[in-house]
């Protein structure tokens, strides 16, 4: 189930719907990694000011502009760290076009499934990228504890955490936000390790900024998979 909802999505990737999810995640994402910079920027002006006294040293002129040009090294590390969970909590504010898309083409007796209000899917995306990023944090302390095994744990992590929210974004545009908790919870397992496939290219440059796609349209097929098989029963 997991591999053909996988290369289902592989070969859908080139559809105008995708690629136009993708531009504005990773447009919005730049756009407030720029926007956090130029605040943290302007609030080291307003605190050092043109001229600074150090001891033993005196008043100095050169103290801002270190401070600014250590701040932008210190904000592209950041960015580096921070740019995947990001674009991934911004672009799953879009993702029910992309889940649209799929459906369209795979599902078509289905028709239009009914939207997030706008307001529920901003507080979604606040929530995700706050657990995200949290957990990519606390974990911080985890892969310098067990350093061999970091790029596992990476892995399993962020999986967890992609499949759980991928699989409840394309359950809930069909049957609620309830019943597709329920579901989510009954096929926790094949969720992570659908979840944990999307993980492992997160740490592969520019190919992890199309995994939040990719990854909304193989839950998309994950769950009609699932949910068709829920119906058949145990007998089925």
């Amino acid at each position: 189930m997991i591999f053909t909802s996988f290369f289902k999505a592989l070969s859908q990737v080139g559809d105008r719907r995708f690629q136009r999810v993708l531009l504005i995640g990773v447009g919005l994402t730049l756009a407030l990694l720029i926007a956090a910079y130029a605040l943290f920027l302007g609030l080291i002006q307003w605190a050092v000011g043109d001229t600074s006294t150090l001891p033993l040293i005196g008043e100095v002129t050169w103290l801002n502009d270190l401070l600014g040009w250590s701040s932008f090294l210190l904000m592209m590390i950041v960015s580096a760290f921070l740019m995947v969970p990001v674009a991934s909590a911004i672009t799953s504010m879009f993702l029910d076009e992309v889940a649209q898309a799929v459906e369209d083409r795979h599902y078509p007796g289905l028709g239009t499934a009914s939207k997030v209000p706008f307001g529920e899917a901003l507080r979604d995306t606040v929530n995700f990228l706050g657990i995200l990023i949290g957990a990519n944090i606390v974990a911080l302390i985890a892969y310098a504890i067990f350093t061999p095994f970091a790029l596992f744990i990476f892995w399993a992590l962020n999986g967890y955490l992609l499949g759980m929210e991928y699989f409840q974004l394309a359950a809930m545009r069909r049957i609620g936000r309830a019943r597709a908790k329920d579901l989510r919870r009954k096929n926790r397992l094949t969720i992570w390790a659908a979840g944990t496939l999307m993980a492992m290219p997160l740490s592969v440059p520019l190919i992890n900024l199309v995994i939040p796609i990719l990854g909304a349209a193989t839950f998309t097929h994950i769950y009609h998979a699932i949910a068709a098989r829920s119906a058949r029963g145990p007998s089925g």
